[in-house]
């Protein structure tokens, strides 16, 4: 039996972001952890305009290509690990607009979090980030990564340097969210969208 796969999407897409760093690091422990088949998405290579579809995305009718690559992109993935921003004591806009592009490709599927932001690390992105994704029909893993005070985790040439028992609180997330993919597994092949 083949890996399941893991999509670990970059939510950020401004410039002069963190994201794809701390994706990155992610990422390296996702294949050392060798439980998935792990790539990176970043939401700013994909491109998805503001929500432009005109029927809803339960229907999976999709008008626009970009849609439709987005949705052959999710559904191929087993499990998702979001890296967020916080932005006002929330999430950002791209990540959002990502996650209401789609309906049935997102259903079921176990997702993790790695949140990073100032003193609250992220944590309150996550917070706000788990009744979308409930709503949508994924499983939630219980814990995620929080990373406080981001600018502090870089080197000055801008290296992410994760603070100590960072890696092992994110193996931590990788071994939850692969339980909870084996179960899913156990119970059925996925369906499928497109």
């Amino acid at each position: 039996m083949s890996q399941p796969r893991l999509h670990i999407i970059v939510g950020s897409t401004r410039p002069g972001r963190r994201g794809p760093a701390v994706a990155g690091w992610f990422h390296a422990l996702a294949l050392k952890h060798s439980g998935f088949d792990a790539g990176l998405v970043d939401l700013a290579a994909v491109g998805l305009p503001l929500l432009d579809e005109p029927r809803p995305p339960q229907r999976g009718q999709y008008e626009h290509e970009h849609t439709r690559r987005w949705s052959r992109t999710v559904d191929a993935a087993d499990a998702f690990v979001f890296v967020v921003p916080e932005y006002n004591h929330s999430y950002n806009a791209a990540t959002k607009n990502a996650l209401d592009y789609l309906a049935k490709e997102w259903q079921g599927k176990p997702v993790a979090f790695v949140g990073y932001g100032g003193v609250a690390g992220g944590a309150r992105a996550v917070q706000a980030l788990l009744p979308v994704v409930i709503a949508l029909g994924m499983v939630p893993s219980a814990g995620a990564v929080h990373i406080p005070f981001i600018r502090l985790s870089f080197t000055s040439d801008g290296t992410f340097e994760p603070a100590p028992g960072l890696d092992e609180n994110a193996t931590g997330v990788l071994d939850e969210l692969l339980r909870l993919t084996t179960v899913r597994s156990a119970s059925g092949p996925a369906t499928r969208v497109g």
